[in-house]
């Protein structure tokens, strides 16, 4: 009969249809869940990364974390814009007697786009005083992380203080 087979040609689109939309719905969600957690466990290991590089005073290495139009906002000084100013800060910074650096980031929160993401965690900074004492600080940070074209995580904000 010619009904019956526009019905099955109908209920056999409708099945696929329905099929791929729920294939489709179970994977992006899968894909957010599962790719979230991939996404801040990436972040917390390239910044461990990077806080080694920062221990083993690598200025161009160190540099390399962050995007090329990155903020830094280091406590008591105005705001650094761009690699060429963030690459002095870090030069003269390794320079300073006594000087070393470590953070360790607790907390990632990506977006629901997974392209951006926050981050937040301690670091302690170390300096010779001008007595010639140690001195150790104790502080907080929050950085922004943007996935670059070629999906490489960058800092674009970073901010810490004492």
């Amino acid at each position: 009969m010619p009904w019956q087979s526009t019905i099955g040609r109908f209920d056999m689109n409708r099945f696929l249809a329905l099929a791929a939309v729920a294939t489709l719905s179970a994977s992006i969600g899968c894909a957010s869940a599962g790719g979230l957690k991939d996404v801040q466990s990436q972040i917390l290991r390239i910044d461990a990364e990077w806080s080694g590089a920062a221990q083993g005073r690598d200025v161009d290495r160190v540099v390399a974390f962050w995007a090329d139009d990155a903020i830094v906002f280091p406590p008591g000084s105005p705001p650094l814009e761009g690699k060429p100013a963030i690459r002095e800060f870090v030069a003269k910074s390794f320079q300073t007697p006594g000087f070393s650096i470590s953070w360790k980031t607790t907390k990632v929160t990506v977006s629901r786009s997974g392209d951006l993401a926050y981050a937040t965690g301690t670091n302690r900074v170390s300096f010779t005083g001008p007595d010639g004492k140690q001195v150790t600080m104790e502080g907080k940070a929050v950085t922004v992380w943007r996935r670059e074209k070629e999906g490489i995580w960058k800092c674009v904000i970073d901010i810490w203080n004492d």
